[in-house]
Formats: C-alpha cells, sequence, structure tokens
C-alpha cells in the first residue's frame, strides 16, 4: 500500500478571539494535513521535532490518537517544545506570534523506508531554515532517488516577507524537488511579489516544477501544467477560522492522488477532469476546517467522508 511522509514543524496553538484565550490544539503546517490524512485511514508518517516536556507529551499523544507514529519525532531533552499564539481577525484570518527553544543539533531522526509512488510532503519556513537545511535536503535528496511524489506547500508568511531575496535561491531549490507545488495566492505576494497565478507559473515556477496549484481562498483554486490552464469555484461557506484551510486542502490533494491511483510517471498525463475531481477533495477537506476551530477535520466527518467518496 502506498504511504504519505510528511516532514515539518510541530507546535501547541493556542487561539485567541477578541484577545481571550479560546482553545489551545497542536499544529503545524505539514502536520494538520497529515492529522487528517491519518484520521481518513490512510498509512501517514510524520517526520518532525519535540522537547520533552508536557506541551510535547500533549502532542505525541494526540499523533497517536490520530494514527500518526511517533518513531520519526525527535524527542529532543534541552529546549522546550515551541508555542504560537494565534489571534483571529475579524475576517477570522490568524496572526501569529512564536515562541521557540530549540538545542543547537536538531531532527535526529533516521531515513524513513520511502517506497516508489510514495508521497513525500514538505515546506513552509522549516524546509528553508538554515539550521536544518542540511537534513532537510538529505531527506529530500532520499524520497527523488526513492522515486516518491514531492509535493511543496511554500507556505511563506507575511513575518518572512523581509527574507524573499535572501530566501529566493532555498525557495527554487525547493521548487527544484517538488513535483507538485500549491501556495496561496498571499504566498506568492510575499514570495514574488505578485498574485495572478499565470504569471506566478511562467515567470517563477514552470523552469522548475510543471504543476502549480494556486489556492484563492474564497476566489477559489487556479491550476497551471504545461498543457492547459483552469480555474475551479470555491464552495460558499461561513468560516469561523481559516487555520489549517491550506494544510487541509493539501490533505485532499493527497488523498486524491491515492485515490485515483496517481502515480509519479503518470502526473504529466492528469486530465482536466481528473485534476478536477483531486482539487474537489482539497476544498471539501479545507471547507471542513474553515467551519470549526479544529487545525483538521474531526474523526466523524473523517470517517463519513471515506465512506462516500
Amino acid at each position: 500500500m502506498r504511504k504519505i511522509f510528511g516532514i515539518g514543524e510541530t507546535i501547541l496553538d493556542i487561539i485567541f478571539q477578541n484577545n481571550q484565550p479560546y482553545k489551545a490544539v497542536p499544529g503545524g503546517s505539514v502536520f494538520n494535513g497529515l492529522i487528517t490524512l491519518g484520521r481518513m485511514g490512510l498509512p501517514v508518517t510524520f517526520i518532525s521535532e519535540l522537547g520533552n516536556d508536557r506541551v510535547g507529551d500533549i502532542i505525541r499523544d494526540f499523533m497517536q490518537d490520530s494514527h500518526l507514529t511517533t518513531e520519526f519525532v525527535d524527542c529532543f531533552p534541552n529546549g522546550k517544545s515551541p508555542l504560537s499564539l494565534a489571534f483571529l481577525d475579524d475576517d477570522k484570518n490568524a496572526h501569529y506570534i512564536f515562541y521557540k527553544d530549540y538545542p543547537a543539533q536538531r531532527l535526529e531522526v533516521p531515513l524513513p523506508a520511502i517506497e516508489p509512488d510514495d508521497i513525500f510532503i514538505f515546506g513552509s519556513y522549516y524546509s528553508l531554515n538554515p539550521a536544518l537545511r542540511p537534513r532537510m535536503v538529505e531527506f529530500m535528496q532520499y524520497a527523488r532517488e526513492r522515486k516518491a511524489i514531492l509535493y511543496y506547500d511554500p507556505n511563506f508568511r507575511k513575518a518572512h516577507a523581509h527574507e524573499a531575496i535572501l530566501l529566493k535561491p532555498t525557495v527554487l531549490e525547493n521548487l527544484e524537488f517538488a513535483d507538485i507545488v500549491r501556495g496561496s495566492d498571499e504566498d506568492f505576494q510575499n514570495l514574488f511579489g505578485k498574485t495572478d497565478t499565470r504569471e506566478v507559473y511562467q515567470d517563477h515556477v514552470k523552469l522548475y516544477c510543471d504543476r502549480l496549484l494556486s489556492t484563492r481562498g474564497a476566489n477559489g483554486v487556479d491550476l497551471c501544467t504545461r498543457q492547459f490552464t483552469c480555474h475551479f469555484d470555491a464552495p460558499r461557506i461561513h468560516s469561523v477560522s481559516t487555520i489549517g484551510a491550506g494544510d487541509n486542502f493539501n490533505a485532499g490533494i493527497l488523498y486524491g492522488l491515492l485515490k485515483y491511483d496517481i502515480r509519479r510517471d503518470d502526473l504529466p498525463d492528469i486530465d482536466m477532469e481528473t485534476w478536477g475531481k483531486i482539487v474537489r477533495h482539497g476544498m471539501d477537506l479545507a471547507a471542513e476546517v474553515c467551519q470549526s476551530y479544529d487545525n483538521y477535520v474531526s474523526k466523524e466527518f473523517a470517517a463519513q467522508y471515506v465512506s462516500l467518496s
């Protein structure tokens, strides 16, 4: 059975509404999507790091409860598990403050057993961080050598926009590793100073990766490939929090790739109709998460969705 692997940060999100703490939930960009996929019954492995502390215990227990192995989570004795404060604005978008205390030696975990046509997802600042970059490159090279599908979500937030020029060579290297790139219009504005999907694809992505998905919130999703460009409308929903929306869109895309048995060699030949079915799964999961304060779908929704889709 094909498997999904992801690498990224694990953090405890403390969500504030009207300047009052509302809820504390484990989070992290890649983490959020993999929790959803684990709850959907897919074989998921997450590569990350946590402190040997109370917060780390909460997150490890949560992972196991959602069917994610903790075998590849580095449990460091020095330092503390990271926290974020997420303040929701009137549009239910989150603005973050992060608290991190990592040790000098990080991500000391072995390479997992990746097989051909498995999926490897990576992204965010975690994949650009100079302190982690040598290990990130090692994991990405290994996944590519093993002929996995590499999926890259830049998730490049405004807090790092001032570093865009400095980090651009590393972003381009990530694009070169990727078989599929998925970013938001906000990511591309922060990275490249533009939001038009066709311009982003032609000017920045196409040279490195053949497939680009751009999510535009309520304005839907754009897809650019070497064969065609198309747009998919988003469903109308009442959003209470957008935390985890893009992460769960990613989860839906990965679910669709497995559901329709899209293998690495099939990627250049996916037609528009099949892409539409895959993207619809991404929209379904993103919409569900936007209607709750959790960063991932519930176990009940996951089970029902798999049985009906």
